[in-house]
């Protein structure tokens, strides 16, 4: 039994404006105990999804089961399988963290939780803010705060709605060493996340949504073997030639152009020099996780493509 399965789910709204169909027959499930990433950009539907398996949304097509239990018509058994940690920074005000953590606990019928809430405060590095009230705490210290009520209730699978968006180097190695944790002794994870070095370090399979639509999935491995070629990665303050400006992915001073082989970065340096391009901090690696998903988000299927590859 999965520990989630989505089943050819479909969301349509509509309004004044048309139709829009954020949801177009997404199918797919995820097993117990496993990391799983949901990739894609702003607006393919990630958010939705979530919605729907949180019952905060109804699909408009399509079927959608936690532990076997369906979202709609086993709601409160759903609901229980699950902790979700939302993007929002959403706290009640009149409240010390500790109770905070209590009265989430009392939301799922859990009593004389406080040894488990003394251990997410001690993994979360929360321990010393036990007893102040969630107005004092700063933006990082909330988001723990979030994760500590999604996990309050000792749920079988965990939902990371971009956990880390705007957090501290501190609260990110925090984060995932206690989720690690809790994923080692069974429980699911689904992660969506923006920061793409992270999906590849910790998810076992990622599936990528565009339009509404699943248009990648496979194990992480699998996908970045797919990416050929290596990676030519220096840095510049000079205007790159017209040939390799369309190639090139530029960050500030950095700069990525993909090359096939040996020749091929040869051929990018010798481009380079002839243009007067000064270049420095050079280097040669493998594409990463970034590069695939911008390779199949502009159209370019690898093996993995909205189907998945057997283990």
């Amino acid at each position: 039994m999965p520990a989630v399965s989505f089943q050819g789910v479909a969301k349509t709204y509509r309004g004044a404006r048309g139709t829009l169909r954020a949801l177009d027959g997404v199918s797919f499930d995820i097993e117990e105990g496993e990391f799983f990433g949901l990739l894609g950009p702003n607006g393919a539907g990630k958010t939705t999804l979530i919605s729907i398996l949180a019952g905060l949304a109804q699909a408009t097509e399509g079927r959608v089961t936690v532990m076997g239990h369906d979202v709609r018509a086993d709601y409160t058994s759903a609901r229980r399988a699950l902790g979700i940690v939302p993007q929002e920074l959403v706290f009640d005000p009149f409240f010390s963290v500790r109770e905070s953590l209590r009265i989430q606990s009392g939301y799922f019928g859990v009593k004389h939780n406080d040894a488990w809430i003394d251990e997410l405060l001690a993994g979360l590095g929360l321990a010393d803010k036990a007893n102040a009230n969630m107005r004092q705490l700063s933006g990082g210290m909330k988001r723990r705060v979030l994760v500590a009520q999604a996990l309050v209730h000792k749920p079988p699978v965990i939902v990371l709605d971009e956990p880390t968006a705007g957090v501290d180097v501190e609260l990110r190695q925090t984060l995932w060493h206690f989720i690690a944790q809790l994923n080692r002794q069974g429980h699911a994870v689904l992660l969506t996340t923006h920061y793409l070095e992270e999906a590849e370090a910790l998810c076992w399979r990622i599936a990528m949504l565009k339009a509404g639509k699943v248009v990648a999935l496979d194990r992480t491995a699998k996908l970045l073997s797919a990416a050929q070629g290596q990676m030519l990665r220096f840095k510049t303050d000079d205007a790159l030639p017209p040939t390799l400006a369309p190639l090139a992915r530029v960050t500030g001073r950095m700069a990525q152009i993909p090359t096939k082989d040996a020749a091929g970065v040869e051929t990018v340096l010798a481009q380079l020099r002839q243009a007067g391009v000064r270049v420095e901090d050079l280097e040669i690696g493998r594409a990463d996780l970034e590069d695939v998903f911008l390779s199949i988000m502009q159209g370019a299927a690898g093996p993995g493509t909205a189907q998945e590859v057997a283990a």
